[in-house]
């Protein structure tokens, strides 16, 4: 019995072991990154954290740039026809946003209206993402409603289930990129 208990031991101790030294490869392949040159340039152009962006890609669609909502948002970023337009117009992109299947333009797209969320809610990360995923409107709604907002600047509460829950995924997820890829 001594030496079964002392085979269990050594066994889990070797099983710690590895764990430990494959955490980051495993980690690696549950949290892969794609589109890196994109969300570099993109990242650095409109002055939004890489890692932030690798998050709402991660939450979005899982890097798959053919990804395609029941609400008719588009690629890697998830981002709908009209936002794209409006984001091509308002900053001047020069895109062929009919493609937002194409990684290069749905980042771009993406990047430049997470950076417009960010700068319009005072670097908010949180807020924006809100946005991101509820719509300017409820957001701009919420922030009125003391039942969300003490303040009028920050959410308190989101009264979404599904924003509530994306926003903290994809700030989880940022986080873990940041560590992993940081």
């Amino acid at each position: 019995m001594y030496k079964f208990f002392k085979r269990l031991i050594i066994f889990a101790l070797i099983a710690v072991i590895a764990a430990c030294a494959f955490k980051t490869p495993i980690l690696k392949a549950i949290y892969p990154i794609g589109y890196i040159d994109e969300i570099d340039e993109n990242s650095q152009r409109f002055n939004v954290d890489k890692y932030l962006v690798m998050g709402v890609i991660s939450a979005e669609s899982g890097f798959d740039h053919q990804a395609q909502s029941h609400k008719g948002a588009m690629g890697a970023m998830q981002v709908k026809e009209d936002t794209a337009e409006w984001c091509n117009e308002h900053f001047a992109l020069n895109l062929d946003v009919s493609n937002l299947y194409n990684p290069s333009v749905n980042i771009t797209v993406g990047c430049s209206y997470l950076e417009y969320l960010i700068d319009m809610f005072d670097g908010d990360a949180y807020v924006a993402l809100a946005a991101y995923n509820a719509g300017l409107g409820n957001v701009k709604n919420w922030l009125k409603d003391k039942n969300y907002s003490s303040d009028g600047k920050t959410l308190d509460k989101i009264p979404f289930k599904e924003t509530d829950e994306y926003v903290k995924k994809v700030l989880k997820r940022r986080d873990i990129y940041k560590k992993l890829y940081g």
